[in-house]
């Protein structure tokens, strides 16, 4: 029998194994475990010439026959780490489940939810042979043009931190080595969305208090609920390239928190220096600084496995930044068991943990809260003496739209969109049709596309995304034709329309910034042709980002905001207009009138002079933590019961809330605070607490809501993290907007 040397033998401890091995390993390898390349690239190649530690884009059993090929034709044999973007769901995987995407789980408030799909996904994903997901995405967002709005969970930090924690304990698990748990990885480390004019992967004009203050917060948050693993940003900061800035990745990330797991660039990123960014005259120096700076694995750019080796025979690296960044990849490796009884994925399990029911039921319950009713004028929930609805709009059986971005129709897939089975995702229009069952008359008609020349749309779509545009070509020849003249006639015969309006995959995304957030194409001549039938009108919205829809907001006798629900999101969109169950969802962020209004963030500053634009009004369309439910509650009797509050203690207040309608219903209780006076300027509000009540009709419940010291402090003018005495305000209610709070006060003592 073979000898176990000590890193192949489990009875040994992990830092015993790791020092074992790097002991064992020459420079090349060392370098090699720091490489992450496209595994549909020659990757035996890469694995034999560069000894090359990590791949994506290799899923299922090629995953696992590159496993065997390191194991077996590798001096060492250590074991490749395989990384995906599950961002919602294992949505790369054709039968895989598809949740709603992260704004939308946002506006759940719900951070079991968010722990939830995690949890699926990873179980999902760990079956495929995957170890590692690039998620969750941590962004603050500050421009709605951006175009990857959707992948973020808003405006507001704290909430952001909250529900990313939950992420990354949904994915991780209590222990690694368990096969149903994979990697997190937050992204994109930092500042990301504050970029200038909403510009993908361009320049933030950020200082360091504003990124401490803001844009670090809920990373801080991801770090200390273990995430193993963090992403570099495309972006540059204050002229410095996220990927070579040594004070974000080497200062705060890994000496100030104390951050042990290990940073990946993102795709890329190190030829993205010289390419594009043009802070780098070459790939060499580009590596050089990539390392000095802390990241500890480049992403996609195969020449840096020979620069980095030949700059520390050259003596222009040091060896000890290898060391460090190669421990750092190893020592998860080692905690995740693929060392040992994890190298191999059980690839049988297939079947029995992808797109279980329960996984669509986690699914759909998700998608039920995180719809938002923004305006309703009686006509919802839907009567029963209604008994012919139009469901009209280019989005009301789009597969595509429904799912959003980083699906299996994505350039960055692994799978073929036209692989993924239409009967497992129900549309708007599948679900209205199945709800309303025999006793209602549906008729459909798309109206319009999302573009005015649908042509475009596809060339779009092909021009990105191999074998899109032909998936999508499909899609749109399946769901019948587009006619307002049609939609019209359909519309003033039915006792109901609901039009189905938003975006769609050549406006969501990487390289998709818009300058306009109103309806594309046709779609408000359709609202308003259908308006003029006199038929009550409902508008759903589903949308990668809040669009600027003040006609809808004023016209329509209804309107919901659903961003992109899911699989089963069509389902539970036609519960709730049906009133099976009440809307629950608030807003995760502001909603603008115009494009030109922005920003409109509830978070912003004071002391603006005129507090408006003089042709907008001051207050966003929609504000942060807006929804409306078919109940309503009432908040009174708010008591502060710490009027003062010192180091160490928490800021606690109660409120008493009543639902004084006649359903059962959740709302989200939302605490805000303010710094009255404060050494530096702080938002007129910032969110520290939330709850979810459930009442039953007439049901009251008091409610605490509790707030850590250091949730209170500000960063000052020396860019600390302090907590200032003075006079706070409390603002406790159903939204942002200052006539639903109730207000009190306390003292920093």
């Amino acid at each position: 029998m073979k000898h176990k040397m000590v890193y192949q033998d489990g009875s040994y401890s992990v830092e015993e194994r790791l020092n074992d091995l790097m002991a064992l390993m020459t420079i090349e390898e060392k370098v090699g475990q720091m490489c992450q390349l496209d595994g549909r690239n020659d990757p035996e190649k890469w694995i034999r010439e560069h000894h090359v530690g990590s791949f994506l884009h290799l899923i299922g059993e090629p995953a696992n026959e590159l496993q065997r090929y390191a194991a077996e034709h590798t001096r060492l044999g250590i074991p490749l780490i395989f990384g995906i973007d599950a961002i919602h769901g294992h949505c790369f995987w054709p039968t895989g489940t598809v949740f709603p995407t992260q704004l939308a789980l946002s506006c759940t408030w719900n951070t079991d939810l968010a722990a939830e799909m995690a949890r699926i996904t990873a179980k999902e994903t760990a079956c495929t042979g995957m170890h590692w997901t690039f998620s969750p995405v941590l962004g603050t967002v500050r421009d709605l043009r951006w175009g990857r709005v959707d992948e973020t969970f808003g405006e507001d930090p704290y909430l952001i931190g909250e529900l990313g924690a939950a992420m990354v304990r949904g994915y991780q698990g209590d222990d690694l080595t368990d096969p149903e748990h994979i990697l997190a990885c937050p992204k994109h480390y930092a500042g990301y969305p504050g970029s200038i004019g909403g510009r993908d992967s361009y320049e933030a004009e950020l200082t360091r208090r504003s990124l401490r203050s803001l844009y670090l917060k809920p990373f801080h948050k991801a770090a200390q609920a273990g995430a193993a693993t963090f992403m570099s940003g495309y972006h540059s900061i204050d002229g410095v390239v996220c990927t070579a800035n040594r004070w974000l990745l080497r200062d705060v990330l890994k000496e100030e928190w104390g951050f042990e797991g290990f940073v990946i660039t993102d795709w890329f990123n190190v030829g993205h220096m010289v390419e594009d960014q043009k802070v780098s005259p070459d790939l060499t120096d580009a590596t050089r600084r990539a390392v000095e700076a802390g990241n500890d694995m480049s992403m996609t750019t195969p020449e840096f496995c020979e620069l980095a080796v030949a700059l520390v025979k050259a003596g222009k690296l040091d060896e000890a930044l290898i060391d460090d960044g190669c421990r750092r990849v190893l020592r998860l490796k080692f905690m995740l068991g693929l060392f040992d009884d994890r190298r191999y994925t059980d690839l049988g399990k297939q079947a029995e943990w992808i797109g279980r029911p329960e996984h669509r039921q986690a699914a759909l319950e998700t998608a039920y809260q995180s719809a938002v009713l923004l305006k309703n004028e009686g006509v919802l929930p839907i009567s029963p003496a209604v008994k012919k609805i139009a469901v009209l709009g280019p989005n009301a059986d789009d597969v595509v739209a429904q799912l959003g971005d980083w699906v299996s129709w994505e350039a960055h897939g692994e799978a073929d969109g036209r692989d993924r089975p239409r009967e497992l995702t129900t549309t708007i229009l599948d679900g209205i049709r199945a709800r309303g069952g025999k006793k209602i008359e549906v008729t459909f008609n798309r109206g319009c596309s999302t573009l005015a020349d649908e042509e475009v749309q596809l060339r779009l779509m092909d021009a990105f995304e191999a074998g899109a545009g032909l998936f999508y070509e499909e899609m749109l020849s399946k769901m019948g034709p587009a006619s307002i003249d049609t939609a019209v006639q359909l519309a003033a015969r039915a006792d109901l329309a609901i039009v189905v309006v938003g975006d769609n995959r050549p406006y969501i995304g990487e390289f998709r910034d818009r300058a306009n957030l109103d309806l594309s194409g046709e779609q408000q001549a359709l609202l308003e042709a259908v308006k003029a039938t006199g038929t009550p009108l409902v508008v759903v919205v589903l949308s990668s980002k809040p669009l600027s829809i003040p006609w809808a907001a004023q016209e329509a006798d209804a309107l919901v905001q659903a961003f992109n629900p899911g699989m089963p999101g069509g389902e539970a969109i036609a519960g709730l207009l049906f009133g099976d169950r009440d809307f629950t969802g608030k807003l995760t962020v502001s909603f603008p009138y115009h494009v030109g209004q922005l920003p409109v963030y509830y978070n912003h500053f004071p002391g603006w002079h005129g507090g408006k634009y003089v042709d907008m009004p001051a207050e966003p369309l929609y504000a942060f933590g807006f929804g409306l439910h078919y109940t309503t509650f009432v908040y009174r009797d708010l008591r502060i019961l710490t009027p003062v509050v010192h180091a160490g203690e928490t800021a606690r207040v109660q409120v008493t809330v009543r639902n004084t309608g006649g359903l059962a219903a959740t709302e989200i209780v939302q605490m805000y605070i303010n710094d009255v006076v404060s050494s530096v300027i702080t938002p007129v509000k910032e969110l520290k607490a939330f709850a979810r009540v459930a009442l039953d009709p007439g049901q009251e419940k008091t409610v605490e809501l509790v707030v850590p010291y250091v949730e209170l402090a500000l960063v000052n003018e020396q860019l600390e993290t302090a907590v200032e005495p003075g006079v706070f305000s409390v603002m406790v209610g159903s939204s942002s907007r200052d006539e639903d709070l109730l207000v009190g006060e306390f003292e920093v003592g």
